[in-house]
């Protein structure tokens, strides 16, 4: 939803900038992801005073000027205009300025005098098409102020991520109805030009009715709920006025003509889509609105000829179909030059029909994108009236006869009762019934305190009316949410209450992911959480039926598939050492005797991928961080992927036996058998070590990978009950109401891991890996056996900059050349900036004055030998 600053504005007199803007409509209602200057073409201009006008000596239409414009002298211009007049305030392009047209201003000579600027007229502006004279401002500014602050000429596009649930928002109105209530200020809709005529009531009917001269009838009233129509005769179709043009490109739309822009402007502003036909192209003097016919077709206004079918719902005259509904109008009846006579479709369809008849056609606009989410049943009448007033204010015309408003079954407004008590209890803090009413009220809602209640406020109910253009609110819940929203969340206390634990146990299988990820976390490991799309190939993996993108249309089939590309993304960033894992889902299609027998042979579930939870781990590089004890860590080799996989089972199925068999076959290292618990159970294979080969550059370490998988998840509804796989532990018939033996109990998380203890993992952060080169700087200092170096490194740390990125102390020595009583420290300090390569001489300024910050503060001096 694109929205106009200043349009909003004339809806709510509020003096938020921009940016305020965007964070009130954020934290009460709808993301705004962007804020878009729109005449930013024109912040280089200022407002200038003329301290001084004279005629040019040589030439009888050139004015010498001497022109403060606020930089503290007095700058030399030629002007051309016959209206220059010193002590006046003009638009002033300063040199160097690129105006609109693309002409860039610069310092030149004009009959021998020298022009050191240019003042402005509104046409050379953008601004209108007066190019007789400069602009004359009348505004009380200093000079030197910005034109577009003076002049607030820079409207703004708000980008609104508005969620599916709240169709209101998509206009200018709903929009403004949260501002209005956040503000407190009034909300009233937008002044239109004088001299438009008011429609006369309309005739509601139930199937047919007459709009003049036009016979309407609804013959689908599950595709059109409601529709409304008007005929307005003597229409001159010219272009749009200057301010009605502004606000459809406010939006990011195109100005075409001014009964076409005036539809236009109502979508946006109210959120009613609307058309207009050219009379004289109707057949039969008739608008129906039916099911189009098997094989119909229609050229839309883009041009494309559409083959309809019959599911869905058209505009027709007694002929042939001329729109479709809540989608796009046909070609054959637009308006154009010569259109004298409109008849003005403004109407209600159904979000069910009109998105199927979207995704068919492959067709998305403005009207079908509010259609299919929700389009207030009780705003026709007033759209309609809003239309024509507009319409005859800027086409001329009139309305013949009255409109017509075929409204089979009228809109019930839903009616609900909230508890002050149930408000409290699901906020967690106790508000008055008065407090709430106010609330709900704010943005359009009926509410009071229901008759026969007591006063008190534990004791509360209110009675609420949902206003139409609601369609969200369905439930005391959703009110609740509401009186959450409006007061604020960040009004509410964030201490820990009581509350009341469920009696329902955690799923057996989070427990396992629990332990397996504080067990990899405490060998300092670190955790990835990528999309779960590959490529694929053929039929070895599982495709999806809508995917993100057609490059990543499968879903994997092992968890290394994408941990392997997590590792050769360090890789290219010059991050050798990688140590992560994921605890994710795998699908991969079904084969094989054991797959029948899993799911019962040949039956839905037998159709569907196979699901499982695994445990996957990519290690390489160097074994531990550097130290100055140990210059060069030894990399990871076999050996340490085979210890993370026994502690993966470990802490995986506690307990249970599990063995590590050696493999000579390819890649792969050793085959994790799983033997069962204690009272029995066949083996089975459930992961693998291996060497991984990546795309990797020569210096890059082997990397070694490890998939083990912690459970199968059964097939939704269609595995018979009573048949189990391999992960149906003990634990599981526990659930169910049998007995679970100790080994079971482990499994499902209630002992803890034996020998280890870990800590709850509260948080995480995550940073993106740098794409500039690091320049790094060694320094030997000599310390005294008494300093800590610690205390060097706090003072590096401090006095380094922000640019400084690692502190690692790389060797310590004592010997030759060495003062008795002293040691000799190699730092290495790593600089990086985030957005471009280091300069020499920026790293060494940092060292020099490093270095004279230890010697002042430490005593502490390089080691020159």
């Amino acid at each position: 939803m694109n929205a106009s600053h200043e349009w909003l504005r004339a809806f709510v007199p509020h003096q938020l900038g921009p940016t305020q803007l965007r964070d009130l409509i954020t934290n009460r209602c709808a993301t705004v992801d962007e804020v878009v200057p729109l005449r930013a073409d024109l912040s280089p201009f200022v407002v200038a005073r003329v301290v001084e006008a004279a005629r040019h000596p040589d030439s009888d239409r050139l004015s010498l000027t001497r022109v403060d414009a606020g930089t503290g002298e007095l700058l030399d211009v030629v002007c051309g205009a016959p209206n220059v007049a010193a002590g006046k305030m003009y638009p002033f392009a300063p040199v160097g300025t690129i105006m609109p047209g693309g002409l860039q201003i610069q310092k030149r000579k004009i009959r021998g005098a020298v022009s050191a600027g240019m003042l402005c007229s509104a046409r050379e502006l953008g601004l209108g098409a007066d190019a007789d004279g400069i602009l004359e401002l009348d505004v009380d500014v200093p000079p030197g102020t910005p034109l577009l602050q003076a002049l607030r000429l820079g409207d703004t596009r708000l980008v609104i991520d508005v969620t599916p649930n709240r169709p209101d928002l998509l206009s200018h109105l709903g929009v403004a109805r949260e501002i209005a209530a956040a503000t407190g200020l009034p909300l009233t809709l937008p002044e239109v030009p004088a001299g438009g005529s008011e429609a006369p009531a309309p005739d509601r009917q139930a199937k047919e009715g007459r709009a003049g001269a036009i016979t309407v009838r609804l013959e689908d009233a599950a595709g059109s709920p409601r529709y409304m129509g008007v005929t307005i005769r003597g229409v001159r179709i010219r272009p749009s006025p200057e301010w009605l043009v502004r606000r459809i490109e406010a939006v990011g739309g195109r100005s075409i003509n001014n009964v076409v822009d005036a539809t236009n402007y109502l979508l946006h502003e109210l959120g009613q889509p609307m058309h207009a036909f050219d009379m004289a192209k109707l057949g039969g003097q008739a608008v129906v609105i039916r099911r189009a016919r098997k094989g119909e077709t229609l050229r839309t206004l883009d041009g494309v000829e559409r083959k309809l079918s019959t599911g869905m719902t058209v505009i027709a005259d007694a002929e042939r179909a001329q729109a479709i509904a809540g989608v796009m109008g046909g070609a054959e009846s637009e308006v154009g030059e010569k259109t004298t006579d409109i008849f003005l479709e403004v109407a209600s369809f159904d979000p069910g029909f009109t998105r199927a008849t979207r995704r068919a056609l492959g067709l998305s606009t403005d009207a079908s994108y509010r259609f299919e989410r929700g389009v207030d049943r009780e705003l026709p009448p007033t759209a309609l009236a809003r239309a024509v007033r507009l319409i005859t204010a800027l086409a001329g015309g009139r309305v013949e006869g009255v409109p017509v408003d075929l409204y089979p079954v009228p809109l019930e407004r839903r009616s609900l009762i909230l508890r002050a008590a149930r408000v409290a209890r699901l906020l967690g803090e106790r508000l008055s019934g008065t407090e709430i009413v106010m609330l709900l009220r704010s943005i359009g809602f009926v509410a009071d305190v229901a008759p026969g209640t007591e006063m008190l406020m534990a004791g509360e109910e209110i009675a609420v009316l949902v206003p139409s253009w609601r369609v969200d609110v369905e439930r005391e819940v959703d009110l609740i949410e509401e009186v959450a929203r409006l007061r604020g969340y960040d009004a509410f206390p964030d201490d820990l209450r009581p509350y009341r634990p469920t009696a329902v146990p955690d799923d057996a299988n989070w427990h396992t992911a629990r332990r397996v990820r504080e067990a990899l976390v405490a060998a300092g490991l670190l955790e990835a959480r990528p999309m779960p799309f590959v490529a694929g190939a053929g039929d070895a993996h599982a495709r999806v039926a809508n995917p993100l993108a057609e490059n990543e249309a499968h879903v994997r089939r092992e968890i290394l598939e994408t941990l392997a590309r997590r590792a050769e993304f360090n890789l290219s960033h010059m991050q050798g050492d990688v140590r992560l894992f994921e605890v994710g889902h795998v699908l991969e299609p079904r084969t094989g005797a054991r797959d029948a027998e899993s799911t019962g042979g040949d039956g839905p579930a037998a159709r569907l991928p196979r699901e499982a939870l695994r445990v996957g781990v990519v290690i390489m590089g160097a074994r531990r961080p550097p130290h100055f004890t140990e210059r060069n860590p030894p990399a990871f080799d076999e050996w340490d992927a085979k210890g993370l996989a026994e502690r993966i089972v470990a802490s995986a199925f506690p307990g249970m036996e599990a063995e590590l068999e050696p493999v000579e076959d390819g890649d792969m290292l050793w085959r994790v058998v799983l033997r069962g618990a204690t009272d029995g159970g066949a083996p089975r294979a459930i992961g693998d070590v291996r060497r991984l080969h990546l795309d990797a550059p020569a210096w890059a370490s082997p990397a070694f990978g490890i998939e083990i998988e912690l459970a199968e998840i059964d097939s939704a509804d269609v595995a018979p009950r009573g048949r189990s796989t391999w992960s149906d532990t003990p634990a599981k018939e526990a659930s169910r109401g049998g007995q679970a033996s100790d080994v079971a109990r482990a499994a499902a998380g209630r002992q803890s891991v034996s020998g280890t203890a870990v800590g709850e993992i509260v948080g995480r952060i995550y940073a993106p890996l740098p794409t500039t080169p690091a320049a790094e700087l060694d320094i030997a200092l000599v310390v005294p056996e008494s300093l800590p170096a610690m205390r060097i490194e706090e003072l590096i740390r401090h006095d380094a900059g922000d640019l400084l990125e690692r502190v690692v102390l790389l060797d310590e020595y004592r010997g030759p050349h060495v003062p008795a009583g002293h040691r000799s420290l190699l730092w290495r300090l790593i600089f990086r900036h985030r957005e471009r390569t280091l300069r020499d001489k920026e790293v060494e300024g940092r060292r020099e004055k490093l270095l004279k910050t230890l010697e002042k503060e430490l005593g502490v001096r390089q080691r020159t030998s």
